[in-house]
């Protein structure tokens, strides 16, 4: 956000300036005082466990120049600008979409069960090749992350890559509106967060709303082969691409490695060779998407291809590194079955391998589909892998099914403690290990344990 006054700001989020100088302009907003910078405005949002009017001195101390309130808060100074609203939720989605209104960027928004963010990744990748790009960065995908994001935007940008998260149904519609997209991108549609869906064919509906909210001149891109991409297309008035699909941009001659993926891109006559930076042979189809994208902004092929080569993903999505002679890939930051069994197809994949290992932990938000999809990871672990260490108690299935395949090495253990000595016990140099599990699980200790 460019220098705004903040008697404009107080406008625009339906606040009045109660007490300071109109005049003085902020171009940045901080909902954290651990994270809040000199010259920001501070927005005292209010959750389930937190209030942040509580914590007003240290956003001051911090060096908020003002404050966005709903109630009186103590004096931490004389004359500290203050603009109060009647919800600063509210306030702040309000602010985020006048701000929308004024930005000349090109924005694409994406969603998907599985993907997003390594699809994001690749698609500013791709984008940065000619555009400035802004994104969304780490997890502000949801009614608070979508609103900073696009009040982190400026003027000069002229490609947005933005991430639209949800758990719950009612999400998607609200968010995409806010966003308005030209380009909407839905990577699938899996069993993430189906402990609060009836069905796939429910979290499929919501998932549909980005594509529901675009205009007939705007562009959806869904993946050809995915199962519900015909309800998704439904949805939707906008005009289609199919990524995948013999009329647009396709994969040939996919070949792993240990550094990460070659392939070529086919587009009718033209093709290009791609390096991918990453495992798995899934990641192809999401890079696919941001191909996509990138020609309907006008890219070359091989512009896109020198895209793809330069991305740098976001931290803990399969992302290898090597440790004592032994590949590690790490893919903690999030998980559900789709992301589990992919994650070990990935490291199935990997050529000039001497064992395999998985370290796979807790998945959340599974409800009642909980049983079915530990005994789905547990089944493709049984036949993809040397040796699987199980932790926490949730991983009984998981345990019971793998335990069913007399070629892999099943070891149980109670936490992630646990996990890395006997991972350091196990691993040997040739071998490659995966781990994975739900943020709640923080299966990110296994990886710096073993470091």
């Amino acid at each position: 956000m460019e220098a705004t006054a903040l008697s404009v700001i107080a406008a625009a989020c339906g606040g009045i300036l109660v007490c300071g100088d109109g005049a003085q302009a902020v171009s940045s907003v901080s909902k954290d005082t651990r994270t809040l910078q000199a010259g920001d405005l501070y927005w005292a949002l209010q959750g389930d466990n937190f209030d942040g009017h509580d914590f007003m001195a240290e956003a001051f101390e911090a060096g908020a120049l003002a404050a966005v309130v709903s109630r009186d808060t103590p004096a931490v100074a004389k004359n500290f600008p203050l603009i109060r609203v009647d919800d600063t939720l509210i306030a702040l989605q309000r602010l985020a979409g006048w701000h929308r209104q004024r930005l000349k960027a090109k924005v694409i928004c994406l969603t998907g069960s599985n993907g997003k963010t390594s699809t994001k990744d690749f698609t500013a990748s791709v984008a940065a090749t000619r555009f400035s790009v802004t994104k969304t960065q780490g997890n502000f995908n949801n009614h608070i992350g979508l609103p900073l994001t696009i009040l982190s935007a400026c003027s000069s940008d002229e490609v947005a890559v933005w991430e639209i998260g949800m758990n719950q149904p009612g999400e998607i519609e609200p968010l995409a509106r806010l966003a308005r997209p030209d380009i909407g991108v839905i990577t699938n549609v899996g069993v993430a967060h189906i402990e609060f869906f009836d069905s796939c064919e429910a979290i499929a509906r919501e998932k549909g709303m980005l594509g529901h909210v675009l205009s007939p001149e705007a562009l959806l891109i869904l993946p050809a082969y995915d199962p519900f991409t015909p309800s998704l297309v439904a949805q939707s008035k906008a005009r289609l691409v199919l990524a995948g699909s013999p009329e647009a941009v396709r994969a040939e001659k996919v070949q792993p490695s240990l550094h990460g993926l070659d392939f070529q891109l086919v587009e009718r006559e033209t093709r290009a060779y791609v390096h991918l930076p990453v495992a798995g042979e899934h990641m192809v189809r999401n890079a696919l998407l941001a191909v996509e994208v990138g020609r309907a902004l006008g890219l070359s092929l091989d512009e896109c291809a020198s895209g793809l080569a330069a991305t740098k993903l976001s931290g803990q999505r399969l992302a290898s590194s090597e440790v004592r002679g032994v590949t590690m890939i790490d893919d903690t930051y999030n998980a559900n079955p789709d992301s589990m069994e992919a994650a070990l197809h990935a490291l199935h994949e990997l050529p000039g391998v001497q064992r395999r290992l998985a370290v796979l932990g807790h998945m959340g938000e599974l409800g009642s589909y909980a049983d079915e999809g530990y005994r789905r990871v547990g089944r493709a672990a049984g036949a993809t892998m040397d040796i699987l260490i199980a932790v926490g108690p949730e991983a009984g299935l998981m345990v019971e099914e793998a335990s069913g395949c007399s070629a892999c090495d099943v070891r149980p253990v109670a936490d992630a403690a646990e996990a890395v000595r006997l991972l350091l016990q196990l691993a040997r140099p040739g071998d490659a290990v995966v781990v994975k599990g739900s943020r709640a699980a923080r299966m990110e200790r296994v990886v710096e344990g073993f470091a």
